[in-house]
């Protein structure tokens, strides 16, 4: 019986790596082969226990978790893709000396820490960096990426950020990136809504790191601003503040700077 599992399992897994390696894989095709293995797989030992199962089961499996991460977020599926992280961490961490490395371990660390990066858990992000070794988290290019956005955004270079999605180490990177670009460009428009009653078409582009002009465009239907092309309005400012209250009243603020030097001097 355990033989008849193992060969039904590596018949599917042989099935899905090789419709997986295809210039253009049958996502419905990899997704229902995924399914099989799901059931396929609860008949070997395919988590790694104080017994050891086989190293070919446990390489296959794993192979397979790996596989199904990639699909997930091909299918743009943030939930399945963290459980099969979760999953592949017992793999990378707990049994890697038993195992040959994969050669895609980096690569979808790199991209846990992104999808941390772009729903905003940063905790949990320097959590996950702790597990890894110093080495790789110096030299390692899939590791290197969301660590440098990570840096970008505390300085808040947001620039750099939206460079960065043109020297991604893995075209599966641009998925969370896209997610993270976004999040930036809606606090950016949050502030130049409170900023401004109204500003040009070209600055606002800028500000927000369209290039395309017809992007811009749906952007700014979709946030309600109003536009003739040149110039963009923004209709709910003039209501939320007067123009009085925009005034910095400037005697006021002097006169507690020069109190706040006094008493830093007086304790020095």
């Amino acid at each position: 019986m355990a033989n008849t599992a193992v060969n039904d399992a590596v018949a599917l897994y042989d099935l899905l790596k090789k419709e997986w390696q295809q210039k253009h894989p049958n996502l419905d095709k990899c997704g229902q082969l995924l399914t099989q293995l799901k059931l396929a797989l609860t008949g070997l030992a395919f988590l790694p226990t104080t017994e050891m199962a086989n190293n070919k089961e446990l390489i296959i499996s794993r192979d397979v978790l790996e596989i199904g991460a990639l699909f997930s977020i091909a299918k743009q599926d943030i939930p399945s893709f963290e459980r099969y992280l979760a999953q592949l961490k017992t793999y990378y961490f707990d049994y890697n000396s038993q195992l040959p490395e994969s050669a895609f371990k980096y690569q979808l660390l790199g991209l846990n820490l992104l999808c941390l990066l772009s729903q905003n858990k940063v905790a949990d992000f320097h959590t996950e960096l702790e597990l890894l070794p110093p080495k790789e988290i110096q030299n390692n290019v899939y590791i290197r990426h969301p660590i440098s956005l990570e840096q970008y955004l505390m300085e808040g270079s947001y620039n750099k950020v939206f460079l960065s999605k043109g020297n991604v180490p893995s075209q599966t990177y641009t998925f969370f990136i896209d997610i993270l670009l976004n999040t930036i460009r809606e606090e950016i428009a949050a502030c130049i809504e409170k900023s401004y009653q109204r500003i040009s078409f070209d600055e606002c582009a800028r500000l927000l790191f369209f290039e395309n002009k017809i992007l811009l465009k749906d952007f700014a239907n979709k946030k309600g601003w109003n536009s003739n092309g040149s110039v963009i309005q923004f209709p709910n400012v003039a209501n939320t503040v007067s123009h009085n209250s925009n005034k910095i009243p400037a005697k006021e603020l002097a006169e507690q700077i020069v109190d706040y030097a006094k008493e830093l001097e007086m304790i020095v």
